[in-house]
């Protein structure tokens, strides 16, 4: 990253603006704007967030934010309300309220006099969401989005559900967001308030993987602000970006194809994070295409944003197994259109643990013989998160131990090199012995000396085989067909490597189990890959380094007060044979010198099970967050426990609040959520 000070507008900061809502709430905003939008407006640029803008996302606020607005825009950074310093309660993820909030927000922004009534909106992950779903409610001011890390559908593609199979992400977030909740804001800014409002906040919280568990199909709780709905929602232009190591690799591919609208993707070899931050490497200079894309549709500047392809993506070369990467090697690729008229659908049939040439004659379906498969529930051990963050070690390890619990079909060494862009299927002529039961797919690729590297993944819950809304169980012994869409990716297989597709009925702890184990039986004569071949020769339409360099304004100072720590540890106890994965993502203390605050955040997540009994399923997760100057020393500690049986899941939770060493709020949740065909 290149820190630089010297940007065409001199800015000023406005650490804190009250902006009032309709309903008498007061939310708290920064602000970096041009010295000269006092007798010359600018654009104004949002991003809506319940992250803390003036702690814990300051820092990374710092880098991109002054350098948007030293650019010749009003940057706005907003804490939703009930969060940071903003007034109010928030209660959940994407409700009616936030967006109505942010459409007040926006239309204030067009009013103010530094404003020439142009806006944007920008953000990752939730700040990305929001933008995206505001955008579909059509804000008059609102010309232009740039949203990364995100999806268009909250059920089918989002941290809670995957082919309608529950991730442990579920729990995970809800107990990221549980902490954030409820935290206090800072009495520099809001005075002797603070205990009030951080008392407002204690009292009415809960849980959020309870409502996120109560709706275990798509209903109109998840139809809610998914822009999948109805893409026609969407009428300003977007500039979509994302990275194959994220959990959300899938939609800036859907949007590219179903928007109607000026639109630009970028994905690259990255995970959870901006493309300027990207990890793995190489990052790019984002924030550079960032402000022209605002220059061409909030200034009308005639730059050529739009020229070129559509879709710009990085071409991942193979690798070795490993939990993490600095640099994933490959090339930037680009396709005019998506979806391309470069890629062709090739289907591989599936026979007796081989992956087929596409022209290979099999037996016709109800013919071919039968393959069989009942997962231990230790195979997933070693898939990694759901959405890689860079917090090492979170990408899947090798898969060979994975693939001993698996029904595994793999090609002949390649002869050429092959590329895949897009998303590959598994097509399965499937029967059952359980009412219930998943499927996990995994495409590895396997060198020549065995390693198994996994290239991407997808689940299904058979009960949701035809319909997420209407799920139906499995009549033991029924033939059925499926269909298991895998994440989108872009990969290369150098030649003499071996491509393999697994099947395993469990991926725990990554997916919660289904209530019991299930025997899957597959036809030959059915079952089929599908590849999205890309050729390696196709004409790529962009230079080999068609980014610069990644740049930003140099970031706020802190000093480290306490180390961090991280640890991901897998154990299994060959006395009760109880497996754990266990996770320590602790950020140690850090002084944000400015404001002379000091801050921790210390997450522990524990995910156990014995033996093979699925039931035994269990899932934690615990956050210390703490916030200390001077004679203020508050902390938050929350404690969210997942368990089960073949009926119900069981939800445990706990939320103390801290003065010092004194406990000022306490509260216990126990509750019981009936499993829905899950």
């Amino acid at each position: 990253m290149r820190y630089v000070s010297n940007l065409p507008y001199t800015i000023k900061e406005e650490e804190h603006i009250w902006i009032p809502m309709s309903d008498g709430v007061r939310l708290s905003a920064r602000a970096w704007r041009p010295t000269s939008s006092d007798g010359e407006p600018v654009p104004a640029v949002l991003e809506c967030i319940p992250y803390r803008k003036r702690d814990l996302t300051s820092v990374r606020d710092s880098v991109h934010h002054p350098y948007i607005a030293g650019h010749g825009y009003a940057c706005v950074r907003v804490d939703l309300r009930g969060t940071g310093e903003s007034e109010g309660v928030l209660e959940d993820e994407y409700l009616e309220r936030e967006q109505a909030d942010a459409e007040e927000i926006l239309a204030w922004l067009a009013e103010q006099p530094w404003c020439d009534g142009a806006t944007g909106m920008m953000g990752i992950s939730w700040g990305a969401f929001a933008a995206l779903q505001v955008a579909a409610r059509r804000p008059p001011s609102l010309r232009a989005v740039v949203i990364a890390s995100f999806t268009d559908d909250r059920h089918a593609d989002d941290m809670h559900y995957m082919g309608g199979a529950m991730l442990s992400d579920n729990l995970a977030e809800a107990g990221t967001m549980f902490a954030y909740a409820t935290c206090p804001p800072d009495p520099a800014v809001v005075g002797d308030r603070w205990r009030a409002m951080w008392h407002e906040r204690l009292e009415n919280a809960g849980p959020w993987v309870l409502p996120w568990l109560r709706h275990q199909r798509r209903d109109d709780y998840w139809r809610h602000a998914s822009v999948a709905e109805n893409y026609a929602d969407v009428r300003c232009p977007v500039l979509a970006s994302s990275g194959w190591a994220d959990g959300y690799s899938n939609a800036v591919t859907r949007l590219l194809g179903n928007l109607d609208v000026p639109r630009k993707g970028l994905i690259g070899p990255w995970s959870h994070k901006f493309p300027h931050l990207g990890e793995p490497g190489p990052a790019i200079g984002y924030l550079q295409e960032v402000v022209r894309w605002w220059d061409h549709w909030l200034k009308g500047a005639d730059n050529g944003v739009m020229d070129g392809p559509m879709l710009r993506t990085w071409m991942q070369d193979s690798v070795p197994p490993s939990t993490s990467y600095e640099e994933r090697p490959g090339r930037w690729v680009a396709e005019p259109t998506w979806p391309s008229p470069h890629i062709t659908s090739v289907t591989h049939p599936l026979s007796r643990h081989r992956i087929n040439p596409p022209d290979t004659t099999v037996p016709s379906e109800g013919e071919g013989g039968t393959m069989t498969v009942r997962s231990p529930l230790s195979v997933g051990q070693f898939a990694g998160k759901w959405a890689s963050y860079n917090a090492p070690p979170d990408l899947p390890y090798d898969q060979r131990e994975e693939d001993g619990g698996s029904l595994v079909f793999e090609t002949e060494p390649l002869a050429e090199r092959l590329e895949i862009l897009g998303s590959p299927t598994v097509e399965l002529e499937l029967s059952a012995d359980e009412p219930i039961a998943m499927v996990a797919a995994r495409l590895s690729d396997v060198g020549p000396d065995g390693a198994a590297t996994r290239v991407t993944y997808g689940l299904l819950n058979l009960t949701r085989r035809d319909d997420t809304e209407q799920p139906e169980p499995l009549e033991p012994g029924r033939r059925y067909r499926a269909t298991v869409q895998l994440n989108g990716v872009a990969q290369a297989f150098p030649p003499g490597h071996r491509l393999r597709l697994s099947l395993s009925t469990s991926y725990w702890p990554l997916a919660w189990p289904p209530p019991r184990p299930a025997l899957l039986s597959v036809y030959e004569g059915g079952s089929a890959l599908t590849l999205p071949v890309r050729p390696a020769d196709a004409l790529d339409e962009v230079p080999a380094a068609p980014f610069e360099e990644p740049e930003g304004t140099p970031p706020l100072p802190t000093t480290r007060l306490e180390p961090p720590e991280g640890r991901w540890e897998v154990r299994r106890d060959l006395v009760d044979y109880r497996a754990e994965l266990e996770i320590v993502k602790d950020q140690g203390l850090i002084r944000y010198d400015e404001i002379g605050l000091d801050v921790g955040r210390r997450a522990y997540e524990r995910y156990a099970a014995v033996a093979d009994d699925f039931t035994s399923a269990t899932g934690e997760s615990t956050w210390t967050m703490r916030f200390r100057r001077d004679d203020w020393d508050v902390r938050v500690e929350t404690h969210t426990r997942l368990a089960c049986d073949e009926n119900a899941f069981f939800v445990d939770a706990t939320l103390d609040g801290y003065e010092g060493d004194r406990r000022v709020f306490s509260r216990t949740w126990n509750e019981t959520v009936p499993r829905d065909l899950l």
